[in-house]
């Protein structure tokens, strides 16, 4: 491809190997690929790569902060996703990992508000709710509520 064409036919070609390459253009609602340093650092190769060992080292630290959440309590899958765009805003497989999410996440969030889907899944919840509700009544019958430790009266 010759980048110093005017022909527009050359233009659109090129618009339609960086859409195939996952590659889009400001102009279509999402930011360019690539870094997103001030241009004093790009200028500079060590400040760069300085800069992306930064971002990397942070960005890590959160996702294993998030990963370590997932057992325990917290909002372990909000902070990793923090990390994941700590990190895309210096690595090109970070931001293109946050738009397969975002897009992923925004079909589901569609299904879920389709009528059918809310239905079903509201018939599951009831289903499920008298199934453990029946199971409890069950147990209780039988055994009575005993607590699991014993308390002698003094």
């Amino acid at each position: 491809m010759n980048t110093g064409s005017d022909e527009p036919g050359e233009v659109a070609v090129a618009a339609d190997d960086m859409r195939a390459n996952g590659v889009h253009s400001e102009q279509e609602g999402e930011p360019g690929l690539g870094s997103r340093a001030p241009e004093f650092i790009k200028a500079r190769r060590v400040l760069h790569v300085s800069w992306q060992v930064g971002v990397f080292v942070v960005g890590l630290a959160v996702v294993v902060a998030g990963i370590i959440m997932l057992p325990l309590p917290g909002p372990g899958w909000v902070v990793i996703f923090g990390g994941m765009a700590i990190w895309a805003t210096e690595f090109v497989w970070a931001q293109l990992v946050l738009r397969w999410t975002k897009r992923k996440v925004t079909e589901a969030a569609q299904r879920a508000l389709d009528p059918k889907v809310r239905r079903r899944n509201i018939i599951l919840t009831v289903l499920g709710l008298v199934i453990v509700g029946v199971l409890a009544g069950i147990y209780l019958w039988k055994f009575g509520l005993v607590m699991p430790w014993k308390i002698k009266d003094q």
